[in-house]
């Protein structure tokens, strides 16, 4: 776990924000160029731009130039990261559950 706290961390910090959060639902349909992506925000495309530099810093995204058109692709690969992290806790929190759901349940436990 610890080995890849920084890069959790990022990936966490990345998803914070709705708008990246709504990029990476949205990539999640498949590819998309930058000014379809920014098309549905309210804001000038240099302030989605930045947004898109924190997903793409972070992994969760890459970019590819053809032309004039910039092209996102969802890395899912990245996601594993959370999603490793939060099976580790439901892991951890459901046998503490199931601790205290026998300490309730059987009285003699709690003699041992």
């Amino acid at each position: 776990m610890a080995q890849y706290s920084t890069e959790l961390d990022g990936v966490l910090v990345a998803l914070a924000d709705p708008t990246r959060r709504d990029v990476v639902r949205r990539l999640g349909r498949g590819p998309s160029s930058v000014g379809d992506l920014a098309g549905g925000f309210p804001m000038t495309l240099p302030s989605f731009m930045k947004h898109l530099r924190v997903l793409e810093t972070t992994g969760l995204i890459s970019t590819a130039k053809h032309g004039r058109v910039r092209t996102c692709t969802l890395r899912p690969g990245r996601l594993a990261l959370v999603d490793d992290w939060l099976a580790e806790q439901r892991r951890i929190w459901e046998g503490r559950t199931d601790r205290l759901e026998q300490l309730l349940t059987d009285p003699t436990e709690e003699r041992r």
